[in-house]
């Protein structure tokens, strides 16, 4: 006979979804960082007078910093406790927010967007490391959708939200307040987080050993990795010899981490990657993301500088693509326990196909009316994009002990990171590579797509493998 639910499971069970919610609005804001200061450069240049050089900086070093940071603070909130460490995050990311909307020059914009991508760093993990914790199966399956679609959403709400407050407030000092907006969200998160947030125990926290090597020899490492990727106005071809060593530096960390967990916890424990789920889905990930963020990217560039579009109008042609995403997670969230990786290979293969879709639209209707051509086969590829997102990041980390949850977090999250400057990179390139005269955007745009399918196939092929 089936038990009643109790008025004291009823409580724990709402306070359980509202201690999600609360993690949800707090990632959506981190997000939301980085999709809205893509469209307010021309106005950050316009406000501050800014070089080529800084304006990159804007972009990359918040990626540089958040990169860095991913899991390390995944670790601490592992060993200490994730609600000190979410509260930290969100209170030094809403205070560096207010830090970059009040910069009175390059420098000081620049240091502050490395402080937010450090802050914004402490805080994603623990996201992750919180879902594993406080649901399992079908209903951690369920979180990760809504995660899911909180990223589609913030992607889709960025730059149309960032369009109309630099029309609000003018080129000159719109930009502010796309780093403002963060302030109301952020201030008005911390009391309900430090209530719905469960309090470190000890069955949720792993043993208090730092390994300070090791925070050395991954953080410089991701750091060599990421640098020559991100900074696309540094043409310097010495850059590349830093990835030679980001691979150095790489292998030694791992070989310290092995020697490190036979009396200690390491950041990274090895143990983590003889799952195959972890590894698979590890894999998966970085891949996809090389491909799906650059869509963004070269779409973007396509539309504002080769077809004319403003900000809001190039932000409303990729909404189709981020707002299908965001409702197909919260589908796929729903049905990943039950078809497990056939639904991200389905996923992928959608993707695959919309964006051939969207290529061959781009050469048969290349004109000011190119946006509504996209707007179907975009549709299409982000409902593949929405079953390969967070059914993914449910199954990669399905298998993680709860202990270990935040860090394993964060070598997710790093490997989304490296992906995207990657996927950037070489797409960016290709794009470039190929733009001779204004005639040339079309073509260099499908040659774009054709490299970002690449990447979406190779992450089929992961994810299919025996």
């Amino acid at each position: 006979m089936a038990h009643p639910i109790t008025a004291g499971d009823r409580s724990t069970e709402v306070r359980r979804w509202r201690a999600l919610a609360v993690c949800l609005v707090a990632g959506f804001m981190t997000l939301l960082d980085v999709s809205i200061v893509n469209v307010a450069l021309p106005s950050v240049r316009t406000g501050l007078h800014m070089s080529e050089a800084g304006l990159q900086w804007v972009l990359s070093g918040y990626s540089l910093a958040f990169g860095l940071v991913l899991v390390p603070a995944g670790r601490l909130g592992d060993a200490i406790g994730r609600r000190p460490v979410f509260l930290t995050g969100l209170a030094l990311f809403t205070a560096t927010s207010a830090l970059a909307g009040a910069a009175q020059n390059e420098a000081w914009l620049v240091i502050a967007r490395l402080l937010q991508g450090m802050s914004g760093g402490l805080l994603v993990p623990q996201v992750s490391g919180f879902i594993q914790q406080l649901f399992r199966g079908g209903e951690r399956a369920r979180a990760f959708g809504l995660l899911g679609t909180t990223i589609g959403f913030s992607t889709a709400v960025g730059p149309l939200l960032g369009g109309l407050l630099i029309a609000a407030f003018g080129a000159e000092e719109g930009w502010r307040w796309v780093f403002y907006v963060n302030l109301p969200i952020g201030l008005t998160l911390l009391p309900f987080a430090g209530r719905l947030l469960p309090a470190p125990t000890p069955d949720t926290c792993a043993r208090r050993d730092f390994d300070p090597v090791g925070v050395l020899l991954l953080g410089t490492g991701t750091v060599l990795l990421l640098l020559p990727l991100v900074q696309a106005q540094w043409h310097d071809l010495r850059k590349w010899l830093l990835l030679a060593g980001s691979v150095v530096l790489l292998a030694a960390f791992a070989g310290w981490e092995h020697r490190y967990a036979r009396d200690r916890e390491p950041l990274v424990h090895p143990a983590l990657f003889r799952t195959r789920s972890f590894t698979s889905g590890s894999l998966v990930s970085l891949l996809y993301f090389a491909g799906f963020t650059a869509v963004f990217f070269v779409f973007t560039l396509y539309l504002q500088a080769g077809r004319g579009y403003s900000a809001l109008y190039a932000g409303l042609a990729i909404t189709p693509f981020a707002l299908a995403s965001a409702v197909a997670s919260t589908v796929g969230g729903r049905i990943v326990v039950r078809y497990g990786r056939r639904l991200i290979a389905f996923g992928l293969a959608t993707v695959a196909v919309g964006l051939a879709f969207a290529a061959l639209a781009v050469h048969l209707f290349n004109g000011p009316f190119v946006g509504w051509a996209t707007a179907l086969p975009l549709l299409v590829a982000g409902l593949g994009s929405g079953l390969v997102v967070s059914p993914n990041q449910a199954l990669t980390l399905n298998e993680v002990p709860v202990a270990r949850a935040g860090s394993a977090g964060g070598v997710l999250q790093t490997a989304q990171r490296i992906g995207s400057a990657a996927g950037i990179a070489t797409v960016g390139a290709t794009f470039f590579g190929h733009l001779h005269t204004p005639a040339d955007y079309p073509g260099a745009f499908q040659l774009s797509l054709a490299v970002v399918i690449a990447f979406v196939l190779l992450a089929l092929v992961a994810a299919v493998r025996p």
